[in-house]
């Protein structure tokens, strides 16, 4: 792997002078301070300068000892071409510090308070990272429910294949629909907001799941309708954890907190697949909806109260509405932005990658159930999901190891994207070929716990492209992968029950897989894109 040229030393700019484009000293604009003293209030400039520079770091760049160069605004442009048609000089479009939308009274916030940083401290950092690995424990605990209860469901309402295939396959209708959506307002309002909204919606909605069974005799539609629902509800959770990840996490730290926290994927399948095993045997299938539901508003409530404060709670109407529409004003160039190749290269990558988990997780109980009888269910519920949860630590932290390094972001990327959709594939299809249950348990937990490797791949990917979107981004990958899912996911209901064989499904599982690797690998960057070049260095 080839690492990265040391960067040159940063010449210092010359006294008086200010950094950026746009600003020049000596040309009666911004006087050169003597000894370290302001300009005299009056002076031409001094306002100028002083709005310019309050609230920045003594970089020029809100993070510290960051050059990054304030964004254009319309104020900014409309004084530049007033003074250029009052022949005041200047070749270049002067540019704005200010932040703008319903983000920048927090930031301002946090400013006045005296902590121009953006990230989490590290205590506030740990804190997050488990809580929020917790809450998407939970996450997969209230949707791995019907997987975990499929053939115990399909027994007590009398389902076939095809109709399970349906009601599996709801959820992902209802998944792709909020994913834009959900992003979009995560960007604007927050993040840790949209997530405590859809958590106590989808734990309640779980809780009485079960209830509700006993006043319909249409269970298939109203399973259907829940699983639907359940799908609108969980569909705005990873955009908004990677647009609160991107706002709050450095970039040298992001492989590794996602990575942390997207292990709550595995370990929330493997505590719903061991507990919920034991509760499907001792108590029926109802005992499982109760749990996970249960825990979920637990997880609101104490995240709310502990690491919350009432005005973080509080969310304005007006920013609500402005979250739920993308202004014409915003400062990302969204069709310039879908016209570079590695937005559609990841897009892609993720589109492949989620739907080839989703087929796993909706049909692997099923399959381990059916090919082999006599096993017991919290051996292949939990095994694959115990081993995956070392594997996407140790990715995450052999990712942000090699970038400190000096290896390119955009290599190690497609290194572990290469072992995320390429290598687990290859156990995918072995897992189609063995009559041995232990080969089946080693070759399952290999496929399972080596697509983790996808969490410091194109997971990541995103937030190096368009940190400024990164939620909505995430979105739009998340909403093909969701519609891909439902194919995938019927179709192998489909192909079992014409063709009686477990082999079409996996190697549908590989073909995906491969799809979004080459697209990757060929395309793939690492370089922000969510700005144009003349505004900020790469």
């Amino acid at each position: 792997m080839e690492k990265t040229p040391p960067a040159p030393a940063e010449r210092l700019p010359r006294p008086g002078t200010l950094r950026g484009r746009g600003f020049e000293a000596g040309r009666g604009r911004v006087p050169a301070a003597v000894g370290g003293s302001r300009p005299p209030p009056g002076l031409p400039g001094t306002g100028r300068r002083e709005a310019l520079t309050r609230g920045r770091g003594p970089a020029g760049g809100g993070r510290e000892g960051g050059s990054r160069r304030p964004p254009r605004c319309e104020a900014a442009e409309a004084e530049g071409a007033a003074r250029m048609a009052a022949g005041g000089g200047g070749r270049n479009v002067p540019l704005c510090s200010a932040e703008h939308g319903p983000r920048a009274a927090q930031r301002d916030g946090m400013r006045r308070d005296g902590g121009g940083d953006p990230y989490w401290s590290r205590p506030e950092s740990r804190v997050w990272t488990v809580m929020l690995l917790l809450g998407t424990c939970l996450l997969y605990c209230a949707r791995v429910t019907v997987p975990v209860c499929a053939v115990a469901l399909s027994t007590h309402f009398d389902w076939d294949k095809k109709q399970s295939g349906i009601v599996l396959s709801s959820f992902f209708w209802g998944y792709c629909l909020t994913q834009i959506v959900g992003g979009h307002i995560s960007d604007q309002i927050g993040g840790e907001k949209v997530l405590l909204l859809s958590a106590s919606a989808w734990g309640f909605l779980t809780v009485i799941t079960p209830l509700l069974t006993h006043v319909t005799s249409a269970h298939l539609v109203f399973m259907t309708s829940s699983r639907f629902l359940m799908g609108l509800l969980q569909g705005v959770y990873f955009p908004s954890l990677a647009s609160l990840l991107s706002q709050k996490v450095r970039e040298s730290e992001r492989a590794f907190t996602y990575s942390t926290v997207g292990t709550g994927s595995q370990f929330g399948t493997l505590v719903i697949g061991g507990a919920g095993s034991l509760l499907l045997d001792w108590y029926g299938w109802e005992s499982v909806f109760y749990f996970s539901g249960l825990l979920t508003l637990l997880w609101v409530y104490c995240t709310c109260k502990y690491l919350l404060g009432e005005k973080e709670l509080t969310i304005p109407v007006d920013y609500l509405v402005r979250g739920l529409s993308i202004s014409k004003q915003t400062k990302v160039p969204w069709k310039q932005l879908f016209k570079k190749a590695p937005i559609w290269a990841v897009i892609i990558a993720q589109l492949s990658t989620a739907s080839t988990f989703f087929t796993l997780l909706s049909w692997l109980p099923t399959f381990f159930k059916e090919t082999f009888p006599d096993s017991k269910g919290w051996v292949f519920n939990v095994v694959p999901w115990l081993v995956a949860i070392p594997t996407s630590l140790f990715s995450g932290f052999l990712s942000d190891h090699l970038i400190n390094q000096g290896y390119k972001t955009i290599t190690i990327r497609k290194f572990m994207q290469v072992i995320g959709s390429g290598v687990s594939s290859i156990f995918a299809l072995c897992l189609g070929q063995t009559s041995s249950f232990c080969k089946a348990i080693v070759f399952a937990s290999a496929s399972v716990g080596l697509q983790t490797f996808n969490h410091s791949g194109i997971s990541v990917n995103v937030q190096d492209l368009a940190p400024s979107c990164a939620g909505l981004l995430f979105g739009v990958g998340n909403t093909g992968g969701a519609l891909l899912g439902v194919i995938c996911v019927y179709l192998a209901g489909y192909l079992i029950e014409t063709t009686g064989s477990w082999i079409s499904v996996f190697n549908l599982v590989a073909a995906v897989n491969s799809i979004g690797l080459c697209a990757f690998l060929v395309f793939g960057e690492a370089q922000r894109v969510d700005t144009d070049s003349a505004y900020m260095d790469l």
